[in-house]
């Protein structure tokens, strides 16, 4: 139909030409060729006209895609903002409280520290104290030392006892008797006496059985003579037998058999305080 519109107006036009006048053939040869070539040139405009119209509706659902996609990617980057806004806050608050919880525990730590550095403190003058007013002793088998925040006061069985016995001699009475006088002075400081043996069977000792027996005796005698004597606090004071099973030394000479048998007095300052600020 498109084609038959400029055949139609040549046509017409030509008809109007030969109303008028009488072509030669030449023109008219030329003025069909002329036709023919508006003819091809209107065919390959509307050609033209159709790639273009099909570019457009490409161009077109692809500005439609893009900004479906705009907007979608908009809308990801708002919800973007509004996390990083809120893990931002969020952030700043629980650095703030971590900050917070980080002070708190400098500042039970410095309690502690103080707390410990105090009870070092403390064991040192005791420790001191305790050599001062036992030095009499030392050259009998009394020793005072200090381990883990502890004084320890280590008396040598026969400082204390006869061979066997569980009973308190004259001089181990009035070894305990000086300790006593500066553990009257300490009422913060707990007491525990512990028995120790070497690995030399018992024998012939009555109702004694073994050095367990023996151990646990002896502390009780000690433990017995400072409260009942000397009436130090019951409730500061325990006593255990320890046996064989930790000695201060390995071997059977006799030099190293009298090292292991002792008793000691281990001397710890209540931790009350500490125990609060750690619970």
């Amino acid at each position: 139909m498109k084609k038959l519109i400029p055949f139609c107006l040549f046509a017409g036009i030509m008809l109007l030409m030969n109303a008028c006048v009488v072509l030669s053939n030449k023109k008219y040869n030329h003025l069909v060729a002329q036709r023919d070539s508006l003819s091809v040139g209107w065919d390959q405009a509307q050609v033209q006209i159709e790639n273009l119209q099909l570019q457009a509706e490409r161009l077109k659902n692809d500005t439609m895609r893009l900004n479906k996609r705009i907007f979608e990617l908009q809308q990801k980057n708002k919800s973007l903002d509004s996390n990083y806004s809120a893990l931002l806050k969020n952030s700043s608050s629980e650095i703030s409280k971590l900050s917070e919880d980080l002070k708190k525990r400098e500042a039970r730590l410095t309690e502690v520290e103080d707390i410990l550095r105090k009870r070092d403190e403390a064991t040192q003058a005791l420790k001191d104290k305790l050599q001062k007013a036992l030095l009499g002793f030392q050259q009998s088998g009394l020793s005072v030392d200090i381990r883990n925040g502890k004084v320890y006061v280590s008396l040598t069985d026969k400082l204390l006892f006869d061979t066997g016995s569980i009973i308190i001699d004259d001089k181990g009475q009035q070894a305990l008797k000086e300790l006593a006088k500066v553990l009257k002075t300490q009422p913060e400081i707990n007491i525990s006496v512990e028995g120790h043996t070497d690995n030399q069977r018992v024998n012939n000792l009555g109702q004694i059985k073994d050095n367990w027996d023996l151990s646990v005796l002896r502390a009780t005698s000690v433990v017995r003579y400072l409260t009942d004597v000397e009436k130090i606090e019951n409730t500061r004071i325990t006593a255990t037998g320890k046996g064989e099973y930790q000695p201060l030394a390995e071997g059977i000479t006799p030099e190293v058999r009298s090292r292991n048998r002792r008793i000691e007095i281990v001397l710890s300052p209540k931790l009350d305080e500490l125990y609060q600020l750690i619970k």
